[in-house]
């Protein structure tokens, strides 16, 4: 049977496209303040409920309002940005292989948050061994796996972009530590199937609506809550 979870090469796994579409943005916020630049699946409101889902579960595991964050493949750190209006008030990373990525949100931080002490953005790669930015309350990807995976990188033991992926997760998270995941490309079994591990186990996932075709139903998109156990 086909693994449906290996995605074809795209240019949007990329850093050379990141780092030409972020070069665009920070030009376009420099002419006009008020762009920002794009929200990741607003049409699904998927921010939303990612931060209505952090909200709702304040004080379960090591969800509050003083929880560190690392907002992986953060792009124009609007997630963070969001958080922080939201009452989250933890040390917040933003971390972006594209370094365009990481300039422009901290240029929107300056010019728009200078009292956010608290928020912090980076260029790094999160595969290089020699990244250890430290162990966080909450870790963050929406759509991060999903560009990755479009990639095509193996790594040194051969293995997947994707299958090396969970580890960088978990060596983020400390006991109770939560890693919560939205994603387009993969669904929702296939996020837990890549995610789940001995230490990694599923929490809560959030509901998006539901569309049937051909007799199948299905979402769009799927957002997914994992504990470090």
């Amino acid at each position: 049977m086909e693994d449906t979870k290996k995605l074809n090469t795209s240019k949007l796994g990329t850093k050379e496209y990141w780092d030409d579409f972020y070069e665009l943005e920070t030009n376009n916020f420099k002419e006009n303040p008020e762009d920002t630049g794009e929200c990741w699946f607003a049409d699904n409101d998927a921010e939303d409920k990612m931060i209505e889902f952090l909200i709702d579960n304040t004080g379960e595991y090591r969800v509050s309002s003083d929880s560190s964050m690392i907002d992986l493949g953060t792009g124009n750190g609007h997630l963070l940005f969001q958080l922080y209006e939201e009452g989250f008030h933890g040390r917040m990373v933003g971390v972006d292989y594209s370094a365009k990525s990481a300039e422009f949100a901290a240029q929107i931080l300056q010019s728009k948050y200078p009292e956010a002490t608290n928020l912090f953005f980076e260029a790094s790669d999160i595969f290089s061994t020699n990244w250890n930015p430290g162990q966080f309350d909450v870790v963050l990807d929406k759509g991060t796996l999903d560009a990755i995976a479009l990639s095509g990188i193996v790594g040194e033991n051969g293995q997947s972009i994707v299958q090396l992926y969970p580890k960088v997760v978990e060596k983020l998270l400390t006991k109770d530590s939560i890693f919560l995941i939205t994603s387009c490309n993969f669904t929702q079994d296939e996020l837990i199937q890549i995610i789940e591990s001995e230490h990694l186990r599923v929490w809560k996932t959030i509901e998006y609506p539901v569309f049937e075709f051909g007799g199948v139903k299905g979402a769009s998109i799927c957002s997914v809550a994992f504990v470090k156990k």
